[in-house]
């Protein structure tokens, strides 16, 4: 039995997944000599595109897509019917197959007519920048211009405006790129003279103006603009039980979600498998996998989500790595989606590497995420049930609140297990922080909540399971929680934040502390904490807020018996691809007494066995840990551990 797909209410997750024998198969490729779309698809005959294949592919079909760059957006007609009659659309294996939403362009002039200069002032001297102008040709446009379109047009209900930068929002979605590097969007003509490597578009969006690194002539690089929506998209809903393998798709110019429209999307189709593939530099959404919005009309048949995302890699979504509403029963395993947010839409409803809606019986396991920008690795969005989230590495949160992010769930239990979570740089401004002089900061009742990073954020969210979690470097806290007592739309009831177990987890430097509760209706048990200070274990209601350490958290609240207390070096070395435990040079600071009362454990090989939980199912490959077993995801503590080889070992 695989043990690491097991769901919290012990049930296996249902994989659906069988062979289809496929009975007519289609070629695609674009440079053979023979190629065209008038042909019958054989190997001697292929189709030039990948859209005239998906014109025809019906059930039972493999449209097999040799190496080479496509230019177009693949509109499938059909889905299959069934798991054994699925269409499917793979490369070949005689290349990458690319398949992008941009154009090349090569008519460029100089730029004239705007100023360079912001103000009205004295002139500064741009004599030597060199801004380029390129106007679009309307025949690469077939319906749509991102040139035009803005980043948010629809539902913009969640903007707070006055704890947001509207810029992201309002520019356009157009994007330009050079030598396949994005130039950044400006919002003024102005803005190009101060930064190389920028573009801005005219009121119109007929034409755009840019600025290259260096200054460089255009014409001496590849330039590439960004003219279609998605990649691999349905031009009709609910198609499904469709594959699609190995397809590298880039430069799609979708818009800010809500609708939820990837440069590979679902459209609201069900059964799909997305597998080995890559999307690179989508403006918004790199795969979308639900209901699309939550404002179409559901049919009282509608089937969303079962679908599978696996060995994936997205990279620089602008906003949101896959996102699904009203998803569920997905499998989202072996993925590597880094570079999200870069957009820097945090306050939207959708920022994540992952973002689902309502998902139930979801499976998300050894996925790697890394360098979020702004945004939450992953972020589970009210009524969530019976999901596993398990053995997954989250990598450096950049300017991020908190890595996971489990919103307004009421019922059923989430298990959050055998994952490492490693450095959350909290999103706030410092300015805000307030000054507390001498001694007035220890007379409030509560901590000030300016400050955040979190490794798990659970906001009005009920019995959530968190164990055998690795957790450092979080600049606020590893777990931390709030209740929403009023938002109780509909028969809804609010959010309590109440019954979440903690247990057997491994937190380790975390700028606050290692465990906020609300209120002490919750559980912790078997946790270790090392290089903790101060009064990392807290509970906020009933005030005063209380802060307190591990000895005083078994006393006053029986938290933690088993609990132990360490003062030992734990590091991430993302270049090697392992987490080293060793021993600490120095201790902490503290007199004598008082760090005799905590017990701590300076060598890593001397952390006591802690009793298992029947409810955390065993990830690691041949894994039994048996009845008694040690904090944290590793069989042992001490030593060096690699991390997963789904983790790249030189950048990108």
């Amino acid at each position: 039995m695989d043990m690491s797909a097991i769901l919290p209410e012990g049930n296996s997750f249902d994989l659906w997944e069988r062979e289809t024998v496929y009975t007519r198969v289609l070629h695609v490729n674009g440079s053979h000599p023979l190629a065209s779309d008038a042909n019958d698809g054989s190997p001697d005959a292929p189709f030039k595109t990948i859209s005239r294949a998906a014109q025809l592919a019906t059930p039972g079909t493999c449209v097999r897509i040799h190496g080479g760059l496509y230019r177009e957006c693949v509109r499938p007609a059909m889905g299959g019917t069934d798991p054994e009659h699925m269409i499917c659309y793979e490369a070949f294996g005689d290349g990458d197959v690319i398949i992008r939403a941009s154009e090349q362009v090569t008519a460029f002039s100089p730029s004239t007519g705007w100023r360079l200069q912001r103000g009205f002032g004295a002139r500064e001297e741009t004599g030597h920048i060199r801004v380029y102008a390129h106007r679009l040709d309307a025949d690469m446009f077939r319906g749509y211009n991102p040139f035009c379109a803005v980043n948010i047009l629809h539902d913009r209900l969640f903007i707070e405006y006055d704890k947001t930068d509207m810029t992201p929002y309002l520019n356009r979605r157009g994007c330009v790129f050079c030598d396949g590097r994005p130039l950044r969007q400006v919002p003024l003509y102005s803005g190009m003279a101060a930064d190389e490597g920028t573009y801005w578009v005219e009121h119109n969006g007929q034409t755009v103006h840019f600025r290259l690194w260096g200054d460089a002539d255009p014409a001496e690089h590849l330039i590439e603009i960004t003219v279609r929506e998605q990649c691999f998209a349905p031009e009709e809903p609910f198609l499904s039980y469709i594959k699609v393998k190995g397809l590298i798709c880039e430069h799609a110019a979708t818009g800010a979600p809500v609708p939820q429209r990837g440069a590979i999307s679902c459209y609201r189709g069900h059964h799909w498998i997305i597998e080995d593939c890559v999307v690179n530099w989508s403006n918004a959404l790199g795969i979308d996998v639900g209901d699309e919005c939550w404002h179409h009309e559901r049919r009282a048949d509608e089937v969303i989500g079962h679908t599978v995302i696996r060995g994936c890699t997205i990279r620089d979504a602008g906003v949101c790595g896959i996102a699904g509403l009203f998803a569920k029963h997905m499998l989202i395993e072996d993925n590597l989606i880094e570079g999200t947010g870069w957009q820097r839409m945090e306050l939207s409803w959708e920022a994540g590497g992952i973002k689902l809606h309502d998902t139930v019986e979801t499976l998300i396991r050894r996925n790697v995420f890394r360098n979020t920008i702004r945004a939450d690795h992953l972020w589970l969005d009210c009524n969530n049930e019976n999901n596993r989230i398990t053995a997954n590495l989250f990598l450096n949160g950049i300017e991020q609140r908190e890595a996971i992010f489990i919103e307004c769930t009421r019922d059923g239990v989430n298990l959050i297990d055998n994952n490492i979570i490693w450095n959350v740089e909290g999103r706030f401004d410092p300015a805000k922080v307030p000054v507390e002089p001498g001694s007035s900061g220890w007379y409030k009742l509560r901590e000030d909540d300016t400050v955040n990073g979190y490794a798990v954020y659970g906001e009005g969210t009920d019995r959530l399971y968190i164990a055998h979690n690795l957790i450092g470097k979080c600049r606020h806290s590893g777990y931390y929680a709030k209740p929403v007592g009023f938002r109780m739309g509909g028969t809804n009831r609010g959010g309590t934040s109440r019954k979440a177990k903690i247990i057997n987890n491994i937190f380790y430097d975390c700028g606050e502390a290692a465990i906020v509760f609300p209120t002490d209706d919750n559980t912790a048990e078997g946790n270790l904490y090392v290089k903790m200070q101060g009064g990392y274990l807290r509970v906020m209601y009933p005030a005063p807020e209380t802060c307190l350490n591990l000895p005083a958290w078994q006393e006053f609240y029986g938290f933690d018996a088993t609990g132990q207390n360490a003062w030992f070096d734990i590091s991430l070395d993302e270049a090697t691809g392992q987490v080293t435990v060793a021993e600490s040079a120095e201790g902490p600071f503290g007199l004598p007494d008082q760090l005799r009362r905590l017990h701590l454990i300076r060598e890593p090989a001397r952390v006591a066995f802690v009793a298992a939980d029947r409810h955390v199912p065993d990830t690691l490959p041949g894994d039994c840990r048996g009845e008694n077993v040690l904090p944290g995801p590793f069989l042992s503590v001490a030593g060096v551990h690699p991390l997963p080889e789904r983790l790249p070992r030189s950048g990108r």
